[in-house]
C-alpha cells in the first residue's frame, strides 16, 4: 500500500526547510538572480555546515519526506537551491550505476572537509535528447590502463563548481564503440583537477541564475581504468537492453522526480503570492460555490489548485516506489512531464492575473516564471517524457513510436 505519512523527523525536517527558505533563502534571491555568476559564499557555507552537522553525505534523499524538502527549498528559490554543496545529479548516478566500493570512493567525500559538487554530463551540441548521437569517445589505453576521453559536454548543470572547486566530480557519458548506439554508452567519473579535462565557458541564462551551467571540453584526458561505472563491455542486442542504457535511464528514474518537487516548489510560490495578494486586499476565494457562480479569479486560482495537487501526487508516488526499490520508470516520467506543464502553467497564470505587480522586478513573481520555464526542458524534455509514458502505457517500442 502507499504511504505518503511523514515520520515526525521528515516533518520537522520540512518545517525547518520551509523557515530557512522564508528567512534565508528568499532575501538573498532578487540579488543573485542579477549577479549571475556570484557565488554566494555564506549561504554556501551554511549548508556545508548543516549537512556535516546532521551526519549527511550530500547525496539526493530518494524519500517522500526528501523530496517535500526539496520542494520547500525551491519554494525559496530554485537557483540558490541548486548551488547548495553535494553530490549532485552526479552522485545519483554513481548509486545507480557504480558498486559498493565506487560508491565508497567517490561519495565519501561530500560528508568531509571543503565544500564540494558533483555533477553530470550527458547533453552534447549534437546530442540532447537522442542519447544514441553521443560523440564524446572513451578509448582504453592498454599501456596504462587508463582511459582517454575527448569530447565536450554542454548544459552541465553546476559543472563549473563541481571541476573549479578541490575534489569535486563530474560524470560524464561517452561512448566505447560509436557503431554499438545506446549499447556503447558507459559512464566516467572524471573528478576536479584531472588534466584534460576544462571548463569552457558559462552559460547566461533566463532562470535559476544563481547556478551555473558550464560547458565541459575533455582533450585528451585520462583516467583511471577503475573510474568507468559498471562494466566495459558491449552487448550489441535490443538497445533498450544493454546495461549502459538501462543504467542511464535508472539515473533520470532517480532523478526526475526530484525535479518534478523543483518545479512544485516553485509553483506554489507563485500559487502562495497571489493567494497572499488576494487576502491583503479582501478578496475571498469561495470553495464550495458551484463553478458557475466564481469569478473568473476564483475559477482559476481553483484550477491552478486542482493541478498542482496533481503533480504532487504524481511526484509522491514516483518518490515512494523509487524509496521500495520499485520499478518506477513510468511514473517518475509522468511525475516530471506534468510538473513541467504545471510550474509553467501556474507561474505564467500567476504573472497574468496580478498584471503590472506580476511583470514588476520589484517581486519575485516574475522570476519564478523564468525559473519554472527549466523544469520543463532539463533532465529530459517534456516532450521526451510525454513518449516515455506513450511508449510503456502502450506497450510500444522506440521505432513504434518517435
Amino acid at each position: 500500500m502507499i504511504d505518503f505519512e511523514l515520520t515526525a523527523e521528515e516533518q520537522a525536517m520540512i518545517d525547518s526547510a520551509h523557515k530557512e527558505s522564508l528567512e534565508v533563502i528568499r532575501p538573498l534571491a532578487r540579488y543573485y538572480d542579477e549577479h549571475e555568476h556570484e557565488s554566494p559564499k555564506d549561504l554556501i557555507a551554511r549548508n556545508w555546515q548543516q549537512q556535516a552537522e546532521g551526519g549527511g553525505s550530500g547525496i539526493l534523499g530518494l524519500g517522500v519526506g526528501a523530496s517535500l524538502r526539496i520542494l520547500e527549498n525551491c519554494w525559496g528559490d530554485a537557483g540558490l537551491m541548486l548551488v547548495a554543496p553535494g553530490s549532485g545529479l552526479g552522485g545519483a548516478a554513481i548509486l545507480t550505476s557504480g558498486t559498493q566500493e565506487q560508491q565508497a570512493k567517490f561519495l565519501k567525500r561530500f560528508g568531509e572537509g571543503e565544500p564540494k559538487w558533483g555533477a553530470m554530463a550527458m547533453t552534447e551540441p549534437g546530442a540532447g535528447s537522442d542519447t544514441a548521437a553521443i560523440q564524446t569517445m572513451a578509448v582504453l589505453d592498454n599501456e596504462t590502463n587508463e582511459w582517454v576521453l575527448n569530447g565536450e559536454k554542454i548544459f552541465i548543470t553546476g559543472g563549473q563548481r563541481a571541476m573549479d572547486e578541490s575534489d569535486g566530480l563530474v560524470v560524464v557519458w561517452a561512448t566505447v564503440d560509436k557503431t554499438a548506439g545506446r549499447a556503447g554508452m558507459k559512464p566516467f567519473v572524471v573528478e576536479a583537477g584531472t588534466p584534460g579535462a576544462h571548463i569552457d565557458k558559462v552559460e547566461n541564462k533566463l532562470g535559476i541564475r544563481a547556478s551555473d551551467t558550464a560547458t565541459l571540453i575533455l582533450d585528451n584526458c585520462r583516467i583511471p581504468y577503475e573510474n568507468i561505472l559498471g562494466s566495459p563491455e558491449v552487448r550489441k542486442v535490443d538497445p533498450s537492453q544493454t546495461a549502459g542504457f538501462r543504467r542511464a535511464m535508472a539515473t533520470f528514474d532517480a532523478t526526475r522526480p526530484i525535479i518534478a518537487a523543483m518545479a512544485l516548489g516553485v509553483g506554489r510560490a507563485a500559487l502562495d503570492f497571489v493567494k497572499d495578494v488576494f487576502e491583503k486586499e479582501g478578496i475571498p476565494i469561495r470553495y464550495g460555490l458551484p463553478r458557475h457562480e466564481l469569478t473568473a479569479m476564483e475559477r482559476d486560482i481553483m484550477d491552478m489548485e486542482a493541478s498542482y495537487k496533481a503533480a504532487l501526487m504524481l511526484m509522491l508516488r514516483a518518490v515512494w516506489m523509487m524509496s521500495q526499490f520499485q520499478p518506477n520508470s513510468l511514473e517518475a516520467s509522468m511525475a516530471k512531464a506534468k510538473a513541467g506543464i504545471v510550474v509553467s502553467r501556474i507561474t505564467q497564470k500567476a504573472v497574468e492575473m496580478m498584471g503590472p505587480l506580476g511583470y514588476s522586478r520589484k517581486n519575485l513573481l516574475e522570476k519564478w516564471m523564468r525559473d519554472g520555464k527549466i523544469n520543463d526542458i532539463f533532465e529530459g524534455t517534456g516532450q521526451i517524457n510525454m513518449l516515455i509514458v506513450a511508449r510503456r502505457i502502450l506497450d510500444y517500442t522506440r521505432e513504434q513510436l518517435k
